[in-house]
């Protein structure tokens, strides 16, 4: 009899073209897991994320379901899947979920995390997970132009897909950028986020740090509904999923 599970999957996303399973490669991490469970079930297995990160994001604890006809416990399931994944995908918990819980649908928030560098030093061990700066950006700056950035909107803006047809109005609940040490990073939490929604908000950030912009643009950014009145798309490299929330 086929069950519902809940995975938390973890991975470095360096080499994989994103989360989402494509014809054209094999390198997603979908397509990684799907290949995988298919083989312990024996039959196909439709595995769906909680979001589609881009090619390069990595994930602390992304979220997925699949339905599965298998006699194996949880604990196996894990252990199986870790022991056939690629080295840079891990499971890091699996539980029998309600027949109506979704991976996506269910979701009700997200947290992501955009690291950057600002160090003497060259980050050699971490190099893959930062945006490295020249120098540091003013972190009043982005702190009021974040606080701009919060509420609910529409942020077609900051949506990377030209052709979003769906609604772009969003919830972003919080904002917060920390620097430590040499670490500058921005958490953002919402209900949601477009396409490259985090990258462009990161980038538009770090140029109103750098002074390229005024953080009282934000609302006229905001109302242009237009990409092109948005900063740049932060690299790929410095984005993680760290959390996704359900009731």
């Amino acid at each position: 009899m086929k069950r519902n599970y809940k995975l938390t999957v973890s991975y470095d996303g360096s080499r994989y073209y994103g989360w989402e399973h494509q014809k054209s490669t094999p390198l997603t991490i979908q397509g990684k897991l799907e290949a995988v469970l298919t083989e312990m079930a024996g039959t196909a297995a439709d595995v769906t994320g909680a979001g589609r990160t881009d090619a390069g994001v990595h994930a602390k604890a992304m979220t997925a379901s699949v339905q599965l006809d298998t006699e194996l416990s949880e604990e196996e399931i894990r252990d199986y899947l870790n022991r056939y994944l690629p080295d840079d995908i891990g499971v890091t918990d699996v539980r029998i979920a309600g027949e109506r819980f979704h991976a996506r649908y269910s979701a009700v928030g997200k947290t992501y995390c955009y690291s950057c560098w600002v160090g003497e030093n060259k980050p050699v061990f971490e190099r893959k997970y930062l945006l490295v700066l020249e120098k540091a950006p003013d972190l009043a700056r982005m702190q009021e132009a974040a606080a701009l950035l919060t509420g609910t909107h529409d942020y077609k803006s900051f949506c990377g897909n030209p052709r979003m047809k769906k609604s772009t109005v969003r919830t972003v609940d919080s904002i917060e950028i920390r620097k430590q040490g040499p670490y500058l990073r921005f958490y953002y939490h919402g209900n949601g986020f477009l396409q490259h929604m985090v990258r462009i908000m990161t980038g538009t950030l770090l140029e109103v740090g750098f002074g390229k912009r005024a953080p009282g643009e934000i609302p006229e950014i905001l109302a242009a509904a237009d990409r092109t009145a948005a900063g740049y798309t932060a690299p790929a490299q410095g984005l993680c999923l760290i959390s996704v929330d359900y009731n």
